[in-house]
């Protein structure tokens, strides 16, 4: 999660230095992509961040697109809401163009319209500084995945709290809804 729809409504001038950071931080890092074969990808309303920081975007992904050891998903302009509403509206439409009939409309009909409808659900959320609330993030796709409040902030928060986190989630009996 590297820029909320919500950050929007920040202060201008930190939006902008956002934005300026986001966009060097892309253009630095693709060499340590490419090194290491990961894929960047981004999901969100792309289309509402200034040129710049867009076109740094572009290029590290399509600079990066042929890399097959990890994908990396950026999550920019976006809000969990967002992106449900944004694929109900093209849902929507293709009922009206006659391409979907109501009846079509299913869950895997409203999953194949997300930002990313190839990525897999969630699994795991890590949340720093012992944040518990979900934040709009992946609201759809974290439907049953576990949350792990790790207390160190984002900042300091290192291997040994990644390792923490993954451990709390490795002893967790998943039920998906069901019963075990």
């Amino acid at each position: 999660y590297a820029f909320s729809s919500e950050n929007w409504s920040r202060p201008r001038i930190e939006v902008e230095f956002l934005m300026r950071l986001l966009a060097d931080y892309l253009r630095a890092e693709v060499p340590t992509l490419q090194q290491h074969q990961v894929r960047l990808e981004a999901i969100g309303q792309l289309h509402r961040l200034p040129e710049h920081a867009r076109g740094a975007l572009d290029h590290a992904m399509q600079a990066t697109a042929a890399n097959t050891s990890m994908v990396l998903s950026l999550a920019l302009s976006y809000g969990g809401r967002d992106e449900i509403a944004d694929a109900c509206r093209a849902i929507a439409e293709a009922v009206a163009a006659g391409r979907l009939t109501p009846a079509e409309v299913c869950t895997a009909t409203v999953a194949s319209h997300l930002y990313a409808p190839h990525a897999p659900d969630v699994d795991v959320v890590v949340r720093s500084a012992g944040e518990h609330r979900l934040s709009n993030f992946l609201l759809w796709q974290a439907s049953y995945a576990e949350y792990v409040a790790i207390p160190t902030f984002w900042p300091d928060f290192g291997a040994a709290d990644l390792h923490a986190a993954l451990r709390d989630y490795q002893g967790r009996e998943r039920k998906f809804g069901g019963v075990c």
